[in-house]
């Protein structure tokens, strides 16, 4: 029974092990599941988990029972929901709720905290652009990163931002907790120089953070499949599509923003069946099952005709499962900021619709600034000129992107050997190893830290 806490694997070994506790939305839960998150947590936890064997972990997230199944570890809600009832309709029952029953549950959330990470001796934000009240102030927003931030610095725990995103903030309030949790961290890095500049932006003092990749590029290299050998009769483009609704752009944004997107999607989609390529649709969310459905219904209504099995569109359940899918095709053309990320990690020749300062930020990074397209100022017709192009151009692309990719791995390991002296300062070099980079040694350091590993609840 969820009683908000989850453990798998409780017995204690007699060194003292650091205890890590990891900070963000993750996990499936009743706001979707994001697989760039996911992916973000995997990297680090492989890595972690393969240095440091028998340390203790812990994940404060949205989705906490399946990440304690998925990882073997303890888990936590970011924020309780402590009243389920429906809140009262007039402004002053909701007053009087939120007076009454509202800020003493708040109060027992900040207690609940310092029972969390009492004893642990890190707090870490691993990457994805958790600093942002585009969604919310709450729930996973930049309050509950403030609010963790300052229960960390209460327990005597080190607070580490590792290659995070930042933005968009639209709201003054939401600014002041991400500047707060910022100045209390014992360690802050960004995942490009965007974040940097966007911080500095809203009057931040950013002082010496260093810029270095997404953790995603540091995912095993078992982790990341290859694509099926043999000659196909058509080339698969892989069309990664987005529920978007301008919220990364503009505060209140109207329905007008992901009509236009679709639209160019469909005449895009159009394109590539009449010139005999093969389409499959990719999400980064479980929130954008939606919007390829929708793509399918107007594809439909435009009486968009091709050949069975030429539109695919396959379920996608876990990041392993986005892997696979991506793997199959020739070239990517994406939007979701992980998609694109995942398919450069594939080695595949991709076009980043950019709805954030991140996207083109990769793409600039990449080397790669001309094959990505604003998506408020999309354009089928220039799509198609860039995929053209693209294709033309794959061959020699492809041993360039392999190469920047190589070139973020190598700089991820320099992060993390800097970040371990920090995590386990006091740690026996003897007990750490190399960093697992095949399934066998990842799936043996995994079941070392479920039989070994302490609880911080211990």
């Amino acid at each position: 029974m969820f009683n908000g806490s989850f453990r798998i694997g409780t017995n204690a070994v007699s060194r003292r092990q650091p205890r890590i506790a990891f900070f963000g939305h993750f996990g499936r839960s009743n706001i979707g599941g994001n697989f760039g998150n996911e992916s973000t947590l995997q990297a680090i936890f492989y890595y972690l988990r393969g240095v440091l064997p028998y340390a203790d972990f812990k994940c404060i997230c949205t989705g906490a029972e399946t990440v304690a199944t998925d990882y073997n570890i303890s888990a936590v809600p970011s924020r309780d929901a402590i009243l389920t009832t429906v809140a009262p309709r007039s402004s002053l029952g909701r007053f009087a709720r939120k007076l009454i029953a509202g800020i003493p549950c708040e109060v027992y959330r900040w207690f609940k905290g310092v029972k969390t990470l009492w004893g642990a001796d890190a707090l870490v934000v691993p990457g994805t652009g958790l600093l942002t009240d585009a969604h919310t102030l709450f729930n996973w927003g930049p309050y509950e990163m403030f609010r963790w931030s300052v229960t960390a610095k209460m327990c005597n725990c080190k607070l580490l931002f590792v290659s995070v995103g930042a933005g968009p903030i639209y709201s003054r309030t939401g600014r002041l907790f991400v500047k707060a949790a910022l100045s209390l961290a014992d360690y802050r890095s960004y995942r490009d120089e965007s974040t940097l500049q966007y911080l500095q932006g809203i009057g931040f003092r950013s002082g010496n953070d260093l810029v270095y990749p997404d953790l995603v590029f540091s995912l095993p290299k078992h982790l990341i499949p290859r694509g099926p050998n043999g000659d196909k009769r058509r080339r698969v483009v892989g069309l990664g599509v987005m529920d978007y609704a301008g919220k990364y752009s503009v505060e209140a944004p109207t329905s007008a923003a992901q009509s236009a997107y679709l639209e160019t999607l469909v005449s895009f989609v159009s394109w590539l069946l009449v010139h005999e390529y093969n389409v499959r649709l990719l999400i980064g969310d479980q929130v954008d099952t939606p919007v390829t459905q929708h793509l399918k219904s107007l594809l439909k209504e435009r009486s968009v005709t091709q050949e069975e099995g030429r539109l695919i569109d396959e379920s996608v359940a876990s990041v392993d499962d986005l892997l696979k899918q991506l793997a199959t095709v020739d070239l990517v053309v994406a939007t979701r900021y992980h998609n694109v990320v995942l398919a450069l990690l594939l080695n595949k020749p991709v076009i980043a619709i950019s709805f954030h300062h991140k996207c083109s930020s990769l793409m600039r990074q990449m080397g790669l600034p001309e094959y990505c397209q604003d998506i408020n100022d999309l354009q089928a017709d220039r799509l198609i000129e860039q995929f053209c192009n693209l294709e033309e151009n794959a061959e020699r692309l492809r041993p360039l992107i392999k190469k920047k990719t190589e070139e973020f791995r190598r700089s991820l390991n320099e992060q993390y050997s800097f970040i371990l002296t920090k995590l386990a300062p006091q740690a026996d070099q003897k007990q750490q190893i190399e960093p697992c980079h095949d399934k066998t040694s990842c799936d043996k350091q995994r079941t070392l830290g479920m039989e070994h590993g302490p609880s911080l609840e211990q």
